[in-house]
């Protein structure tokens, strides 16, 4: 079977230009405090501001199409799709687009539909049933009147960060997990990223962001690249932190290591808020049903490396942290000088369900 790199699909940056981007919404009251209406508040000030910049469709289930469509913009596009919860990037399809488009070689964007397994299937992952969260690519490509690649491999959107050229970051704390993709190997877990993203090069972080334990370190919490040769570094600078020793690691990969295209990587460092812990009254606030538990107490894994690229806009969280709220916003501005940054102030709440916006959003990229 032809993979997307044979038929001359590779996987955009996120900077590239997109036809809209894709949001879930949350329900689930064993994830999401106080009947989800904190993150649902939190999902509309995202869903706002992205559609500053471009086409936004949020897909709702049926028991909440109606109240989501009450509390989104008439900008937002909202439809009824079934989910197990709303983590699009994680559900939704890896989006590819062909280099060069050919007379009767068929579209330009196509989707690959990986294997969830809820981050760890059903001893280790997030929730025990995901069967609906199993279709939400497909639903997106049918919905969407796009191509199909479909995979075996166990992966996560949130688990890869590409620089359009050649270049993907990943950890090996996620990829490698036992949980994930056990009868591969390294080399065959990379191959397969190669064949489906048109990667040349897979650069892999030991590990992702402390604490962020539903994702086994998803690298989207951890790193990005801001452009081509270019990385922003999740960091701290207190050596006693844990996440100290997991940053420096990564830091010290990363100015060794060559991309692609042979080029050395500047990394830019961007320090991560708090430290933050849930709150008991954040934790009393969510349901003990079927899904992991969220106790009072235990350290969040915030980070403002987990933002959006829009058409001419960041959209990026903030915690409430006044001082590292606006350094961050100053690193990002000064990393991306034509976007405008845009900072979601309800951006713990998303954290506190297990990820941010990275997490809940999809780019769906143009094409040719």
């Amino acid at each position: 079977m032809a993979t997307p790199r044979d038929l001359g699909y590779y996987m955009p940056a996120e900077w590239e230009r997109h036809s809209g981007c894709w949001m879930g919404w949350p329900e689930r009251t064993d994830n999401w405090r106080d009947d989800a209406k904190p993150a649902q508040a939190a999902f509309v000030e995202v869903a706002t501001a992205i559609s500053q910049f471009e086409d936004v469709t949020v897909c709702a289930s049926a028991a909440q199409w109606e109240n989501a469509r009450s509390q989104l913009p008439k900008r937002v596009r909202v439809i009824e799709m079934s989910m197990s919860d709303s983590w699009f990037r994680d559900t939704g399809p890896t989006f590819v687009v062909k280099r060069v488009r050919l007379p009767g070689a068929g579209g330009g964007t196509a989707g690959i539909d990986w294997t969830f397994n809820a981050w760890g299937g059903a001893t280790a992952g997030c929730y025990r049933n995901w069967e609906f969260d199993s279709l939400v690519a497909r639903k997106i490509l049918e919905v969407a009147r796009l191509p199909r690649f479909s995979h075996t491999m166990v992966l996560e959107g949130g688990a890869i960060h590409v620089d359009g050229e050649g270049t993907c970051l990943t950890t090996e704390e996620c990829l490698l997990n036992p949980n994930r993709n056990a009868s591969m190997t390294k080399q065959e877990i990379e191959e397969q990223l190669k064949l489906y993203l048109g990667v040349e090069a897979v650069i892999w972080l030991p590990r992702g962001l402390h604490g962020d334990n539903d994702t086994n370190g998803h690298v989207d919490n951890m790193c990005c690249f801001v452009r081509p040769g270019v990385v922003l570094l999740s960091w701290v600078d207190d050596e006693a932190d844990p996440q100290y020793e997991r940053s420096l690691e990564a830091f010290n990969l990363l100015t060794s290591c060559k991309d692609a295209r042979g080029r050395s990587l500047q990394v830019v460092k961007i320090h991560i808020p708090g430290p933050l812990y849930r709150s008991p009254e954040e934790a009393a606030g969510v349901k003990e049903l079927s899904a992991v538990s969220r106790p009072a107490g235990e350290r969040l894994a915030a980070s403002y490396v987990n933002f959006y690229i829009a058409n001419g806009g960041i959209v990026a969280p903030a915690f409430g942290d006044a001082a590292r709220d606006e350094q961050a916003f100053k690193v990002l501005s000064e990393a991306f000088p034509n976007r405008k940054v845009v900072m979601v102030k309800r951006g713990r709440e998303i954290v506190l369900g297990g990820g941010n916006i990275h997490c809940i959003t999809l780019q769906q990229p143009s094409g040719l």
